[in-house]
């Protein structure tokens, strides 16, 4: 992970990256165990051509950083640009990393729906990185308070 940081901020300060922050399985990492272990975006060119002087390679839909495959993803939706926006600075080893803040992880996996993404929630809430209430907050100001309603009955309703 430390090489992985290490990468990303050099790529930021380059200007080859703006803003970024993990998310996903690998941002989960910082609050809970993992729940899981292409063709690239011609917007990213940049970024592969950039890891490849570096010797980073493409492998699938991600680039192997040490131990990490790392997969670059664009913000995609008003949700992700406020939550690479809001994330916070994690120290892994020594070195600063941005990670996406639980409540903003929580809810893109809310926004994604598949079954994975509803373990990746009840990880995070079981682990009390996060608050019901706080998700809740976030997802009505998204657009999702439906969406979380019916994973609150699914899963959460005793």
């Amino acid at each position: 992970m430390r090489e992985l940081a290490q990468l990303l901020n050099e790529m930021q300060r380059a200007g080859v990256i703006g803003n970024y922050a993990l998310v996903g399985a690998t941002a989960q990492m910082r609050y809970t165990e993992p729940v899981d272990a292409a063709d690239r975006l011609d917007v990213l060119g940049g970024v592969y051509e950039f890891c490849a002087t570096k010797g980073y390679r493409p492998e699938g839909e991600a680039i192997r950083v040490g131990a990490w495959p790392a997969q670059f993803v664009p913000a995609f939706s008003p949700l992700t640009v406020e939550a690479m926006e809001q994330a916070e600075t994690a120290d892994f080893e020594g070195v600063a990393l941005r990670v996406v803040r639980a409540d903003h992880l929580a809810v893109i996996a809310l926004s994604v729906g598949r079954a994975k993404d509803f373990a990746r929630i009840l990880a995070l809430l079981e682990s009390g990185s996060v608050s019901q209430d706080a998700i809740e907050r976030l997802a009505a100001r998204h657009g999702l308070a439906e969406a979380w309603r019916n994973f609150e009955r699914r899963f959460l309703d005793d």
